[in-house]
C-alpha cells in the first residue's frame, strides 16, 4: 500500500532555495544531482512512511509527531498521520535545527 506524500509550501521553498544556493556556489549540474536525490527520498516515503527516527530535538521536548529522513546532509522532517505524508521542512542538518524546528513546527 502507498500513501500520499504531500510538500508544504515552506517545504517546496526550502527545495528551491537549496538548488539556487547550490547553482550559486558550485554549478546547476551538481543543484540538479543533489534536488533530484532529495526529492527520490521525498518519494520513497510513499512506500515506507514510517521509516523515518523520530526528531531527538522535538523528542526532547516531549513531541513524537515528526520523523525524518536524509538525504546527504539534509534533514527531511515529515509528520505521518491518515495515511499522508506530509513534508515539512527540508534543511541543511548543520544548520541550528532547534531553533529552526521550533520556529517552523510549533509556531505555526
Amino acid at each position: 500500500m502507498t500513501v500520499d506524500v504531500r510538500l508544504s509550501d515552506a517545504a517546496r521553498s526550502d527545495l528551491i532555495d537549496i538548488g539556487t544556493y547550490i547553482v550559486r556556489r558550485e554549478s546547476s549540474a551538481r543543484a540538479l544531482r543533489v534536488v533530484d536525490a532529495i526529492e527520490q527520498h521525498i518519494s520513497g516515503l510513499s512506500e515506507f512512511p514510517s521509516r523515518g527516527p523520530y526528531v531527538r530535538e522535538m523528542l526532547s521536548m516531549g513531541i513524537n509527531d515528526f520523523r525524518e529522513i536524509h538525504s546527504g546532509p539534509f534533514r527531511i522532517i515529515y509528520r505521518y498521520s491518515d495515511n499522508v505524508v506530509s513534508v515539512l521542512l527540508i534543511a541543511d542538518g548543520r544548520r541550528d535545527m532547534r531553533t529552526l524546528l521550533v520556529a517552523r513546527l510549533l509556531e505555526d
